[in-house]
């Protein structure tokens, strides 16, 4: 079986694309992970064939990534407006990075909406292969009625509902013909000597030796051919399955380079898990693209036995053992994760390419019963074994189930899972910013702890000197304690009582950046114990903290946005809104067309960047977080921060 995987942006046409191209030959199966990852299996040619259609949401990113893991191709699909191709911009990205062999087809060129040129030159801008155009479209006025195929040199003309129709190349189109022809000779021959001399030779090669170069370059990933058609009408569909066929790598070319990105033999890589899911009453469904021979239930796979094997279209069970490049279904075979590459005795982890981008929207999950608070916690962590989009962590201080979401789709999505297959119904918030507060002058107090109750009383006299620390420095403690008024062996009881204080100060949060020094003090020779110079150390410290003039603060974190650069300049304004430092950017040097840009925002305006982002880039954008430091926070916000909190 040979696959081959369908990607691109929401309403290119993808799912149409598969359904005509699965057609061309008969009946297919099909069938749709709850993820939204479209499997499609059909013949062409004699050969078997299965099509992985891509979610195309770009929340959903990640699930395009763990199926070009298991593909021997993919065909980006595309839409004809050029002030769309930056759409595209994040399935280059991730072709390029995971070295699959590709096909961009521009689809709907029934809809002419500015000219192909223009569109490959704006794709270009974020490709780092060449785009090599092997068709043109036959023009009608602003009706595009057919293409010519740039390496036969034949024309065909389309027919709704029908195969195309051989014909003449117009005159008009012969002169733009021959030129994208020269060009496209041009490029290949920096792949191939012998073309090269050819055209040096001002000889005209023949067409069986460029389909031969053109097949060659495009297993080696050398270039992206791009063709054109309209998959709704089944234009182009014939020619792009017939490209796929004859140039598109088999699937002992996946194993290979799966192979040497994992540094293991070839022979050893049995497989590649490449996307999973819950079912109700089923449990975990796994996804295995097969790459060595004899695979069926009861085989050994990363170190345990395979459970019952279905065909993943129908769900039927398989008794017979799989041959290299089937794609099948695993139940009752969790040990095997996803993605992950398949050997008999373990599961090795996949390309660092497959790392999906990071989450940016977090929300705490808080079930409706309470008597789901345990299982929400464990079906959590089943979900994010399948959906590596989802980080599941718990919020600081309360514990509640804090999880982060690629976007608010992705959240959707998320709850009606947890209520449809687990049977948990939640409602989600935003978790509340970690706040911190400190002081801004010096403060001394002298504390008598003194308690009598019969027997042995307890009796602590401390004198304590609080002040600010550099910002970052955290708490510090010394002693000047001079003529053993404070006993040695007691004074880090005072210095555990003075951290103990830390945990909570006027504003009722937790206090950073301040210095503790012990003076001086009394203490009795029956009645003092480190218990009593512990409780000395904290209320005395909790009294000067209440006279040091508390200041709340606010983290900071530092961020990288991931970002097309041509929106890099909108990103100024929307930084400066959320009152954050701009840092700068420079180009991202693994991905062409592409900036990382650097600011310091308030963690309080994360959730609304992450929206704000999305907005001003299509859903293209992206950010990762680190927290920086804190900085005090005054005025009308802070007031409004410590009511919530005493709240």
């Amino acid at each position: 079986m040979r696959c081959f995987t369908v990607l691109g942006p929401s309403q290119a046409g993808k799912s149409t694309l598969v359904e005509k191209l699965a057609s061309l030959e008969g009946a297919s199966k099909k069938s749709i992970s709850p993820y939204g990852l479209g499997l499609t299996e059909f013949e062409f040619g004699n050969e078997a064939w299965c099509a992985l259609d891509a979610p195309g949401s770009g929340e959903a990113l990640a699930h395009a990534q763990h199926a070009l893991l298991a593909s021997d191709a993919c065909i980006l699909c595309v839409s004809p407006n050029p002030e769309e191709a930056v759409l595209a911009a994040p399935y280059l990205r991730v072709i390029e990075a995971s070295g699959t062999p590709c096909i961009l087809f521009v689809n709907r060129m029934d809809e002419p909406r500015g000219r192909l040129r223009d569109v490959i030159a704006s794709l270009q801008d974020f490709a780092s292969h060449t785009l090599l155009l092997r068709q043109i479209p036959i023009r009608e006025g602003d009706k595009i009625v057919g293409s010519c195929d740039l390496i036969s040199e034949r024309a065909w003309r389309y027919r709704e509902g029908q195969t195309s129709a051989l014909v003449e190349i117009p005159t008009d189109v012969a002169e733009r013909e021959h030129e994208a022809r020269a060009e496209l000779l041009e490029h290949l021959s920096e792949f191939d000597d012998w073309l090269l001399e050819e055209l040096i030779e001002d000889r005209e090669p023949a067409s069986d030796a460029i389909y031969a170069i053109s097949s060659r370059v495009l297993k080696e990933n050398r270039i992206i051919p791009v063709l054109v058609g309209a998959a709704s009408h089944s234009n182009g569909i014939m020619r792009l399955m017939k490209a796929l066929r004859h140039e598109a790598p088999q699937y002992d070319a996946l194993r290979d380079r799966l192979a040497a990105a994992a540094n293991m033999k070839e022979s050893a890589l049995l497989g590649v898990g490449f996307h999973a899911y819950h079912r109700q009453n089923v449990g975990k469904t796994v996804l295995v693209r097969a790459l060595g021979d004899g695979l069926k239930q009861g085989s050994l796979l990363a170190g345990s036995r395979l459970g019952p094997v279905q065909d993943p279209g129908t769900g039927k069970p398989v008794s017979t053992a799989t041959t290299p490049g089937d794609v099948f279904a695993t139940v009752k075979s969790d040990h095997l994760p996803v993605p992950s590459l398949l050997t008999s005795d373990a599961a090795v982890a996949p390309p660092a390419w497959i790392a999906p981008p990071t989450p940016m929207l977090e929300r705490i999950l808080v079930p409706d019963s309470e008597r789901d608070e345990t299982k929400l916690s464990e079906t959590l962590a089943k979900l994010a074994e399948t959906d590596h989009g989802l980080k599941v962590m718990q919020e600081e201080g309360t514990g509640a189930q804090l999880i982060c979401v690629q976007g608010p789709v992705h959240l959707r999505d998320l709850c009606k899972t947890l209520a449809e297959v687990f049977h948990v119904n939640v409602t989600d918030r935003p978790p509340s910013p970690v706040y911190r507060e400190t002081i801004s002058k010096t403060s001394d107090v002298h504390y008598r702890h003194r308690k009598q109750t019969g027997g042995a009383g307890q009796f602590a006299d401390v004198k304590l000197s609080i002040h600010p620390n550099e910002r970052g420095e955290g708490f510090s403690f010394a002693e000047t304690v001079k003529g053993g008024a404070v006993p040695r062996n007691f004074i880090p009881a005072v210095e555990a009582g003075a951290r103990e204080a830390m945990e909570k100060g006027p504003l009722g949060l937790r206090v950073i950046d301040v210095g503790v020094t012990l003076i001086d003090g009394q203490h009795h020779s029956v009645d003092s114990s480190e218990f009593a110079f512990r409780a000395a150390g904290k209320m005395g410290v909790r009294d000067a903290l209440s006279q040091a003039s508390a200041v709340l603060m606010q983290p900071i974190f530092r961020v990288e946005i991931h970002i097309p650069s041509i929106y890099s300049g909108s990103l100024v304004p929307i930084v400066s809104a959320f009152k954050g430092q701009v840092l700068g950017f420079d180009r991202d040097e693994t991905a062409k067309g592409w900036d990382i840009f650097r600011a310091l925002v308030p963690g309080s305006a994360l959730d609304e960047l992450a929206r704000s982002l999305r907005s001003a880039t299509q859903g293209i954008g992206t950010f990762s977080k680190a927290f920086d430091h804190f900085e005090e926070l005054y005025g009308k916000e802070a007031d409004a921060v410590i009511s919530a909190h005493a709240g």
